[in-house]
């Protein structure tokens, strides 16, 4: 596959603001969100990308905002490039099937996580003293058992580093207790909603993170939604507690910077080829799996 976009320019729309993976320029009342095939691990920027992820992650996401419009209002102004701003047609090699169109939310300050399977962050802290971000729960979990009741572990959101995980208590008195009730809410609601739906199609959905903005005194979902870069996505077929599983999401990467001596601080180590096809290959099989 040939389309690998690292990087943007647009230099008559904007500088962007360049995330870890996302590009994202100023249109007044909009913002347009271009994914690239940037890959990070460890909250570090890899030096080369995978090929066609950026359209998996846009794809995955639209499909699962459109899910959810019942539960809650999403970002999304415009998908098709056609109707984008007329100045950005010109464009349309680079944006199409990559860029959303969106509404300019004001960002709420904390990362929804939602955990339904012991993994992760979750999995070591449940070694340590029987709690995930302080909920107590039962005895015995194995790595990667199923957690009966999913539970609310938000985060806050760094700018830079490692994000950190945070009470619910922590939670409300950052955004207020309304605020943090209604994020709890949704993000289970969306979580319930999706795990039943994935499980259908042979896919668990271990965890996810998403991500609020308030438009027009309203909380919407913004960003991404349950993709392979803010979830963990595991095959039924061969699940089992009491080892890590086979996943669809970049954990392929992680596993391999994980057999090297890397300090996980930039700059990342490059990818060998193999690794970067067979992510690609995971990326376009979840996407394949879950919309069809």
């Amino acid at each position: 596959m040939t389309d690998m976009v690292l990087k943007t320019e647009m230099p008559d729309i904007g500088v962007p603001r360049r995330g870890k993976v996302r590009d994202i320029y100023e249109l007044g009342e909009h913002l347009l969100l271009v994914v690239t095939d940037r890959v990070s691990a460890f909250d570090v920027v890899l030096p080369n990308g995978i090929p066609g992820k950026g359209k998996v992650l846009t794809g995955i996401s639209v499909f699962w905002f459109r899910m959810m419009e019942d539960i809650v209002k999403n970002h999304i102004v415009a998908i098709d490039v056609k109707d984008f701003p007329q100045k950005l047609h010109k464009y349309r090699d680079l944006l199409e099937g990559r860029s959303l169109l969106v509404k300019k939310a004001k960002v709420v300050p904390v990362e929804c996580i939602v955990r339904g399977y012991l993994s992760g962050s979750g999995w070591k802290s449940y070694q340590k003293d029987g709690t995930v971000c302080g909920i107590k729960l039962p005895a015995g979990l194995l790595e990667s058992s199923k957690i009966e009741q999913p539970i609310f572990t938000p985060s806050t959101k760094a700018e830079a580093g490692h994000d950190i995980n945070i009470s619910f208590d922590e939670t409300k008195r950052i955004v207020g207790d309304e605020t943090a009730a209604r994020l709890n809410d949704l993000t289970l609601k969306i979580y319930e909603r999706a795990r039943d739906f994935a499980e259908k199609k042979g896919i668990i959905i271990a965890d996810t993170k998403m991500e609020f903005g308030i438009y027009n005194d309203e909380i919407i979902l913004i960003d991404e939604l349950l993709t392979p870069d803010s979830s963990r996505f595991w095959g039924l077929k061969g699940y089992a507690p009491g080892r890590s599983q086979d996943s669809f999401d970049k954990q392929i990467v992680r596993d391999y910077l994980l057999t090297l001596d890397w300090d996980q601080t930039p700059p990342g180590p490059e990818l060998p080829e193999d690794i970067v096809n067979k992510t690609s290959e995971k990326y376009q099989e979840i996407l394949k799996i879950l919309t069809g």
